[in-house]
């Protein structure tokens, strides 16, 4: 009775070790939403209560595939829903990065662009 006792207990404690290990690894990635933007050889994610620097990796270039389309300027930054990482930055830029794991969505711009003010070339009459 003992044996089978201990053989329950040992198993037991055996498939909580497993579960416990593929739950942190599911805890690394986190759901991040934000606007996208890479120029050159930086990348940004801004949400509303952050902003990441983005790893550049296959998983940024793809990104950057899917967004091109749809942004309507240069500049312009575009509605993203990815998983990745996030870890602190140990070099100079954002404090924190994050190192895209799945791209989950990318969606159209919804506001308006900014409006944009040109100056005017002509003089202005001297008094």
């Amino acid at each position: 009775m003992k044996k089978s006792l201990l053989l329950i207990i040992v198993s037991l404690l055996i498939f909580s070790c497993k579960n416990e290990k593929s739950e942190s690894s599911d805890a690394e990635t986190t759901l991040i939403r934000g606007e996208f933007i890479l120029i050159d050889d930086a990348g940004v994610i801004k949400g509303k209560d952050f902003i990441y620097g983005v790893v550049i990796d296959d998983m940024a270039d793809e990104l950057n595939k899917k967004v091109k389309p749809l942004q309507r300027e240069e500049y312009d930054m575009v509605p993203v829903v990815v998983k990745g990482i996030i870890k602190k930055n140990a070099e100079d830029g954002w404090p924190e990065i994050v190192e895209i794991k799945e791209i989950v969505g990318v969606s159209e711009p919804t506001s308006e662009l900014p409006t944009k003010i040109k100056s005017s070339q002509t003089p202005q009459p001297s008094e």
